[in-house]
């Protein structure tokens, strides 16, 4: 097993760690859990990439992983009230979504690689839930990261099928 998938199987760790952690109350100890997962998410990353430690199993678990670590935040806000339950399941749509994309994609022998906005909104998110969880007391907060969230979920998702449309020219 190499040190970059070590990385992504320590994140999916942190996420019972986390949700402990914020459930208890323990706030600033959940957000500490919180982003060295985080932290963790570049570091696999960089390691894989700088390393040659590019595997199949990082391939698939290093994104699950992530989506992993937000939902469950996101989860968290929703059920103590400080995030609607739509945000979150506009997050899955596009997430199960670019998946179907790329299903019906490597049928083809295509792949499609991350787009930049992914990562953007990756990056929004993950910094996003980090903010709420020091500052999910203000609604002016959650507001905008909630709207900040959707907004580079939905430009992300539909760059995708945007720039991927003719996957769908031979889907019988």
């Amino acid at each position: 097993m190499t040190t970059a998938n070590k990385i992504t199987i320590f994140r999916i760790v942190l996420i019972p760690v986390f949700l402990v952690l914020a459930y208890t109350g323990h706030l600033y100890w959940a957000l500490a859990a919180y982003l060295l997962a985080c932290l963790s998410d570049f570091a696999d990353g960089y390691i894989a990439r700088h390393y040659d430690q590019i595997t199949d199993f990082g391939k698939f678990m290093d994104p699950l992983a992530d989506k992993m670590l937000v939902l469950a935040a996101m989860c968290f806000f929703v059920e103590k009230g400080f995030m609607p339950g739509w945000a979150v399941a506009v997050v899955l749509f596009r997430e199960f979504a670019v998946s179907g994309l790329r299903l019906i994609a490597v049928e083809q022998q295509r792949v499609i690689a991350a787009a930049w906005s992914g990562k953007v909104k990756t990056a929004v998110t993950m910094v996003g839930l980090g903010a709420m969880l020091l500052w999910c007391r203000y609604p002016l907060v959650n507001g905008i990261v909630t709207g900040l969230i959707v907004a580079t979920t939905v430009y992300s998702g539909a760059e995708y099928f945007i720039k991927n449309k003719d996957v769908f020219k031979d889907v019988k």
